[in-house]
């Protein structure tokens, strides 16, 4: 790692491979958290590079746990994370409310605990009483009988359980955020990707153009990784890019203090239930319901986006959103 480290701080950038190798031997535990860590803080310094992206991604899918469900197409709702909001968990609960429109949409939701945020996807879900897994016949009969099945990340990327500790310690942003929502190991045929910037959502579209598959990126122009419905969302998919409103988006437009997550993991998995039983503010649905919309339209089989608005409506005001997680969690 010392020559690595010294070949980074001379402002190189590493190739493709390079990038792949070093990722590899980390996965293989061959550095101590001090090397891992100074590794890690020379991409807080500078800019990640599509090459390193790439040669990162690349060890992470080929050292992962696959999930195999048949053959059965799945979407997948995330954020890269870091953009020190800290809203509550919008993306999963947006995951159940598709879930609970029918069994035409599987979500594989990929996650893992917040790194500089109170409460991720894997905090909230464990409060909640999942148990993860990387069982293929467990997640499999989840997906059959609730819609759904959740994916804690360390468990399927050994790079990432490696690394946990330190992202941890660290609390901020890192370029792990970057990776997680591309290393989905159901490999998702439709994903809606969540960035914090417009630079990410530049190196995204580049990536996932290569993937083939069905994909929308959204980025909230006042720093959000997911339609916050503050302000305007740039909105890019396979076919283009555009700017939206709150107005078309989510019918009105919130306030930043309406969407904002608990101080703790259990107010955050209270707060969560609450909303998913249709109980939350008419801002928190809003919000909840656009992001929702926005990944059952990416998916297609809706006329337009105000239909698939109309079937995210529907999944939570019935229940069958809160039964999908009722489901899920029975399952345990």
């Amino acid at each position: 790692m010392k020559k690595i480290l010294q070949y980074l701080f001379e402002h190189k950038a590493l190739s493709r491979e390079q990038a792949k190798d070093v990722l590899t031997r980390i996965a293989r535990g061959e550095f101590n958290d001090s090397e891992m860590a100074a590794f890690i803080t020379v991409y807080l310094m500078r800019s990640i590079t599509i090459d390193e992206l790439q040669g990162f991604r690349d060890a992470l899918l080929e050292l992962c746990v696959r999930v195999d469900l048949g053959g059965e197409e799945t979407i997948d709702i995330v954020g890269t994370g870091g953009d020190g909001k800290n809203t509550f968990n919008i993306s999963t609960l947006s995951c159940f409310i598709v879930a609970g429109t029918g069994r035409r949409y599987k979500v594989t939701k990929h996650g893992n605990y917040g790194a500089s945020s109170i409460s991720g996807a894997s905090n909230v879900m464990e409060q909640l009483g999942y148990r993860f897994k990387n069982e293929q016949g467990q997640l499999r009969r989840e997906v059959d009988e609730a819609g759904i099945c959740f994916l804690h990340a360390p468990l399927f990327h050994p790079a990432l359980k490696t690394v946990g500790p330190i992202r941890k310690a660290l609390g901020i942003r890192t370029f792990f955020n970057m990776l997680g929502p591309m290393v989905n190991p159901a490999f998702p045929a439709t994903q809606l990707v969540g960035v914090y910037n417009l630079e990410m959502a530049r190196i995204y579209n580049y990536l996932l153009q290569q993937t083939g598959g069905r994909f929308t990126i959204i980025h909230s122009l006042d720093g959000y990784d997911e339609i916050s419905l503050t302000g305007d969302t740039k909105v890019i998919t396979n076919t283009g890019e555009r700017i939206a409103t709150p107005e078309e988006l989510g019918k009105r437009m919130v306030n930043a203090t309406d969407i904002y997550g608990g101080n703790t993991v259990e107010e955050s998995a209270k707060l969560f239930v609450k909303i998913l039983k249709g109980e939350g503010s008419w801002a928190q649905s809003a919000v909840v319901l656009a992001n929702s919309a926005m990944a059952l339209y990416s998916a297609g089989g809706y006329g337009g986006y105000d239909d698939a608005y109309a079937a995210a409506v529907e999944s939570l005001e019935s229940g069958r959103a809160y039964g999908a997680l009722s489901t899920l969690i029975s399952l345990q």
